[in-house]
């Protein structure tokens, strides 16, 4: 008996030997396709094939892993009571894209089935569409099938189209006679939808092109479309009936079994519970292998409603403590060779279903009880209210379709327009709490947007590129059908890479396109729950509700963005380190250029204290560690030493962000965050802190920069002690004793003389009112850097409040100096400003928040104007 990993193997094998390439399985979760929620079949990944967008391969063959539990493809209710339903699934393949075609693929195929497997012909009959002549020659007189073995189909059980236009083609298929002992007839026959003959196989011709008024026009080039589930293969090679008799899934089903304490084939709803189990133990682990998280939403509803389903079944076999988890090191032995990734993400899968069996172990017995009680006085074919549903739903837990499972073995049906009644009044009354909540951004058009959008996935954790369908517009307040080319908005779409500003870390940007537009993402923000807004300005054409759409972030902004992030984290535990534990976060802001984090700390942070910090911070990331992701439940995460950030909310399932690996002795630091990261420390390269200041009494704030924006700002500094060191004719080494001397012969010659030229008194009369003191900006007359310091700290003292940018030309050299009384730090640094005017005339300048001079050449005025920029 050949095994399913034999099995699968030999197919394989089989097409490799025709020249096919073998193409490993995509992921579950499609990435050129936004309107598949899964992969569900082997032609997914070869789309842009099919199309002729891609055009690298001829002829493919692959073993691609599905899940059918979402959306219109929805077998989820079956699983278990059926032979053949699953939730996951391998579809084996083989695929031409303009090479070979029917004879080939049908030759093939039957070669297989008959010479590899060793299926006895006899068996086997086949399907092709009714009037494929072609189809019926091959398999007659090429491969000598009988005639009346070969049946013709004018349903379009056998004809294949995408939709109502577009590439089309007829089917043939390859049915398994199980024998008379089972109830069922040949397709075509009114007893078609018993048992006894199961399609195994499936070949598509794709050869038209369908029109608008119906007619088909032949394609230039055809292609070839296969798909063979391998656990009806496994069942008819391994002998069986039930595609839960093969050895993958009892397997699986042996294990549950010893756990529950029972055998299988013993009692009829056991054994239900057990196929439920095993099945749905493979959709759960390789969804989550495949990045899918458990959620209230999208496809992490999905897996959430597999796994809850499950644990009902491992309930309903007398299990009360959490035992899934504990299947899946079953499950990789008898998969993981053929899907090494299976083996890769085995541990965190276990950790994962085993949070969710306690978080949903606790009300599981809860609401059961409830439904026993709300259908003690019910009959077969009554109805549950769905008032109970609703209950069941939102206190317990309980998606919709486990409570129809629950009630299936009683015939009672649930209420679900009196559900969604329930549902809908819960939605009103959020509605209003939101509205009532004074958060201006709330306006009425993003509940319409929510309601008729719901939640945007997010799949930025592990792509910058996808494809989504745009749901939704915004502009000027009101939702619209199409946003045109010289236009700004917003717009809504079902999935994105885009990352939403929250935690601190800022929106990503980027690039939306399509057939015929193109627009730029220039923020990204999230509103109500989950909805995920992209602000956009259109460049080219019109971007027009549901239009499918190529979602680009920038990269390179992107990258710096998760540097500054991640350095923020190892900041934090470096000041917790050196200032002690009283260091708790007050703020941050991470974008791509700086990291900003502000903290409770009593005085300010010395320069030995910085200094110690970076080296810290930069043993850390040099060390290159890695940084792991958890999904963990909020009380365990903060058990086990997780810090929360400051102003967060968060839900009962936190993402917890390692820095260096989780219980090790290399573990730097362990943080609830959302936001993403770099894979390893040492990607950050350089960090540096480039300012530390006052924000309010006890709140110190720490401004650093990493990887080339460290290095180029200690480049800076090192051209502008270069450029000192010259000015002085002295050695950069030297400048710390030569400025002592230059400080001592200015002490002796006083300040007056510094400063002589300088009309303070003038100066004074032109300051304006800023932020409860005054601005002081202006242009001196053939006045130094030295005499226009001097100035500076002298209009500081007589203003008591107030900014100063005081700059001078003199022999073609522009001086700037910028000064910031103590008690407005926090809303400017002088800094900021000298490094904009100097900018703005091709120099550089920096310094302390409360004083810095720069220089450079041109424009006194354009200077100035940049600086002042910077106040506004």
């Amino acid at each position: 008996m050949m095994s399913g990993a034999d099995i699968r193997k030999s197919f394989v094998e089989h097409y490799k030997a025709k020249g096919h390439v073998i193409v490993p399985s995509s992921s579950l979760v499609p990435d050129n396709d936004p309107t598949l929620m899964f992969a569900n079949s082997g032609m997914v990944q070869f789309k842009n094939n099919f199309t002729g967008v891609d055009t690298r391969l001829s002829r493919a063959a692959s073993v691609q892993r599905c899940v059918r539990a979402g959306g219109k493809h929805n077998d989820l209710e079956n699983v278990g009571h059926t032979a053949r339903h699953h939730t996951f699934f391998e579809m084996l393949g083989n695929f031409s894209f303009g090479d070979y075609f029917k004879q080939e693929s049908l030759e093939w195929g039957w070669q297989w089935v008959t010479e590899t497997l060793k299926i006895d012909p006899s068996r086997l009959c086949v399907t092709i569409y009714h009037d494929d002549d072609e189809a019926f020659k091959i398999w007659n007189e090429v491969i000598g099938l009988k005639k009346e073995d070969i049946i013709r189909i004018a349903s379009s059980d056998n004809f294949w189209t995408m939709g109502d236009t577009g590439p089309c083609g007829p089917c043939s298929e390859i049915f398994y006679d199980h024998g008379p002992e089972v109830y069922g007839g040949r397709p075509g026959t009114p007893e078609e939808d018993g048992d006894r003959f199961m399609e195994i196989w499936n070949h598509v011709f794709t050869q038209f092109d369908l029109q608008k008024d119906g007619t088909k026009v032949p394609l230039k080039n055809k292609n070839i479309d296969t798909g063979a589930g391998l656990e009806r293969i496994m069942a008819v090679a391994q002998g069986v009936h039930s595609n839960y008799d093969t050895d993958v899934f009892q397997a699986i089903i042996g294990a549950a079994a010893r756990v529950a304490g029972t055998e299988y084939r013993k009692n009829a709803e056991a054994d239900v519970s057990m196929r439920v189990v095993a099945d749905h133990l493979r959709a759960m682990t390789f969804l989550m292998v495949d990045g899918v998280m458990p959620s209230n939403e999208g496809r992490g509803y999905v897996l959430r409603r597999i796994m809850r389903r499950a644990m009902r079944h491992g309930h309903m076999l007398g299990v009360d403590k959490p035992f899934i988890h504990g299947l899946v090191p079953t499950l990789v032995g008898v998969m993981g060779e053929a899907y090494p990734e299976l083996q890769r993400g085995a541990a965190m899968a276990m950790d994962v279903i085993k949070m969710e069996e306690e978080r949903f172990g606790k009300t599981l017995k809860q609401g059961m009880s409830l439904l026993d009680d709300a259908t003690k006085g019910l009959k077969a074919g009554d109805t549950l209210g769905g008032d109970v549903v609703f209950k069941l739903y939102d206190t317990f837990g309980f998606p919709v379709d486990l409570t129809a499972d629950a009630l299936r073995a009683k015939d009672i049906q649930l209420d679900e327009e009196g559900f969604k009644t329930s549902m809908e009044a819960q939605k009103a009354r959020a509605r209003a709490a939101f509205k009532g909540s004074g958060d201006a951004k709330l306006s009425d058009v993003w509940f319409e947007v929510q309601e008729k959008t719901g939640t945007t996935e997010f799949l930025g954790y592990k792509v910058t590129q996808a494809e989504g369908v745009v749901q939704a517009l915004v502009a000027d307040g009101k939702q619209v059908d199409a946003i045109a080319a010289g236009s700004s908005g917003t717009m809504v779409v079902n999935q994105t890479p885009f990352y939403a500003e929250s935690g601190g870390q800022v929106g990503d940007t980027g690039v939306v396109s399509g057939d015929g537009f193109k627009a730029r993402v220039t923020d990204t923000q999230k509103v109500l729950d989950g909805v995920w807004i992209h602000s956009v300005t259109v460049d080219v054409g019109t971007l027009c509700v549901g239009s499918n759409a190529e979602l680009q972030v920038d990269n390179a902004r992107r990258s710096a963005i998760m540097r500054n992030h991640t350095a923020t984290h190892i900041l934090f535990a470096g000041l917790r380190e050196v200032l002690g534990e009283h260091v708790v976060q007050r703020g941050s802001r991470q974008d791509d250029k700086m990291t900003r984090f502000d903290i409770s700390h009593p005085k300010a942070v010395t320069a030995e204290e910085i200094a110690k910090l970076e080296a810290w911070v930069n043993e850390r990331i040099w060390a290159n560690v890695p940084v792991v992701t958890k999904i963990l439940a909020k009380e365990d995460a903060v058990a086990g030493g997780a810090t929360a950030q400051f102003g967060e909310k968060y839900g009962d399932e936190v993402r917890v962000v390692y820095v260096g690996t989780p219980d090790s002795v290399n573990l730097v630091t362990a943080d609830l965050c959302g936001g993403t990261h770099v894979g390893q420390t040492g990607e950050i390269g350089l960090f540096r802190i480039t300012s530390e200041s006052s924000v309010a009494a006890g709140i110190r704030r720490i401004e650093a920069v990493t990887h080339e924006t460290a290095r180029a700002s200690y480049a800076a500094e090192a051209d502008l002690l270069k450029q000192l060191a010259g000015q002085l004719k002295v050695k950069a080494g030297e400048l710390p004793e030569r400025i002592k001397a230059l400080q001592s012969a200015a002490k002796a010659g006083g300040k007056a003389a510094a400063g002589a030229g300088v009309d303070v008194s003038a100066l004074l009369s032109k300051a304006e009112d800023y932020k409860g003191g005054k601005l002081v900006v202006a242009e001196v007359s053939n006045a130094d850097g030295e005499a226009l310091r001097v100035a500076v700290e002298d209009l500081k003292g007589k203003l008591g409040s107030g900014v100063v940018l005081l700059g001078s030309a003199t022999e073609g050299k522009v001086a700037i100096v910028a000064g910031v009384t103590k008690d407005m730090i926090g809303m400017i640094s002088a800094g900021d400003m000298v490094k904009a005017a100097c900018g703005a005339i091709g120099g550089k300048g920096g310094g302390r928040p409360e004083l810095a001079m720069g220089g450079g050449a041109g424009s006194v005025a354009e200077a100035l104007a940049a600086g002042r920029g910077v106040a506004a």
